[in-house]
């Protein structure tokens, strides 16, 4: 039976020096990646499918590829929020984990567009890009009756205000923010177009690589004539 021991002894024995010399120049800390690919990971993960408690302890290690792991394993309607902030707060220095793995896991649950509300406030850079992420994933996901229209104007509104002043990768979620809003909610749709272009292109630190920031018009524009304007996602999983 899978424990902790021999999932994370699994991962070390799959890290390579050249994946988590390609996380470090996307800005990982280095001290916690062992280095081993999403294509393995998803293989690790459906040994262990469905084991909540399991997975939860992974993610505890405080290693990213284990926390990696974890967000594929764990359903997030069954995390509690307390801890669910508590892993926030915990991703500092691991973006892949704060912009990806815990968003998808907030996304799932109830309370996720409270814990998307309360993140973004935040002062801490690695937790607010959480917020953000969580929320655009939200309007990827949710029927437009559900969400708060209002609220997402609101926030459109104080990203015009306030990217120029933002931290990096807050302003890099803001940009992502904005290309939510213009690709998923149709009501809203005019207004996203409007802020992408009085945000214009957005300047991020992207490290060591060679990512590109989404001029947010650009995409917005590729996506209605794609004819994918308004249509929603089942999962931001990946």
């Amino acid at each position: 039976m899978a424990t902790v021991s021999t999932i994370m002894a699994e991962l070390k024995a799959k890290g390579k020096e050249s994946t988590r010399k390609i996380y470090a120049r996307h800005g990982m800390a280095p001290e916690r990646v062992f280095g081993v690919s999403v294509a393995d990971l998803k293989v690790i993960a459906k040994t262990i499918r469905g084991q909540q408690a399991l997975a939860a302890e992974l993610y505890e290690t405080g290693n990213m590829d284990a926390m990696y792991l974890a967000g594929m394993v764990l359903d997030g309607a069954k995390v509690d929020p307390k801890r669910l902030s508590a892993w926030a707060e915990n991703a500092v220095g691991l973006q892949m984990i704060g912009e990806y793995t815990i968003a998808w896991l907030a996304v799932e649950h109830p309370q996720g567009r409270a814990l998307a509300m309360e993140w973004i406030g935040s002062k801490k850079e690695h937790i607010a890009a959480s917020g953000w992420c969580t929320y655009s994933g939200l309007l990827a996901t949710k029927p437009d009756a559900e969400l708060d229209l209002k609220e997402i104007e609101g926030l459109l509104g104080a990203i015009v205000k306030q990217i120029d002043g933002a931290p990096n990768r807050v302003r890099y979620t803001m940009n992502n923010f904005v290309i939510a809003v213009g690709t998923y909610v149709k009501p809203l749709a005019k207004l996203a177009k409007d802020t992408a272009k009085k945000i214009g292109d957005v300047s991020v630190d992207v490290g060591e690589t060679a990512c590109k920031v989404p001029v947010a018009s650009e995409y917005i524009a590729k996506a209605e004539a794609a004819g994918k304007s308004g249509v929603k996602k089942k999962t931001i999983r990946c």
